[in-house]
């Protein structure tokens, strides 16, 4: 199951730009590293004062992740960076916003129609698997253990594979 990090460091002033280059090479560097499944940066907008850059990260697994970030190359980038941003921000990220992690995400109706797309068919497996099983059990308790199931489904089974055969619509401007 791939893991997603996303890292926000927010870079000191007047050195913008020698920043977004040593992040540009260190992005293409960081594919050396075997559990690397991609790399992206998240800058302001041109012509605004915003210095905060965002990085996404995917790798492979856990195991991958925690060997990069402990990794002699990460050490080099990391003692680089610190000298001209403030301390980063990491955050894993997990559900909707792992599902549609992209440098641009798409418009919130798309990611609406594809949560959708995963939920409905999920729902009725459900009701149809679970529901015979546990008619007896209270209202409450029957609700949920079909939320329960349901989130864990949509999150490392459903949403996944949605996303992945969508990819294509949801990165269109369309």
């Amino acid at each position: 199951m791939p893991i997603h990090v996303a890292i926000t460091r927010k870079v000191l002033p007047g050195k913008e730009e020698e920043f977004k280059q040593a992040l540009r090479r260190f992005l293409g560097e960081s594919f050396l590293h075997g559990g690397v499944e991609g790399a992206g940066m998240i800058t302001a907008l041109p012509g605004t004062d915003g210095r905060e850059i965002g990085i996404l990260r995917t790798f492979a697994d856990e195991a991958e992740r925690d060997a990069f970030y402990n990794s002699e190359l990460f050490r080099n980038w990391e003692d680089y960076a610190s000298t001209i941003t403030e301390e980063p921000v990491y955050r894993q990220l997990n559900g909707l916003e792992a599902w549609f992690r992209s440098p641009l995400p798409p418009p919130r109706w798309k990611m609406a129609l594809a949560t959708l797309c995963g939920v409905y068919p999920t729902s009725l497996f459900l009701s149809f698997a679970l529901g015979p099983l546990i008619q007896t059990f209270p209202l409450m308790l029957r609700i949920f253990i079909i939320a329960a199931c349901m989130v864990g489904l949509l999150t490392w089974v459903v949403m996944p594979q949605v996303i992945k055969v969508m990819k294509p619509w949801l990165q269109s401007s369309k």
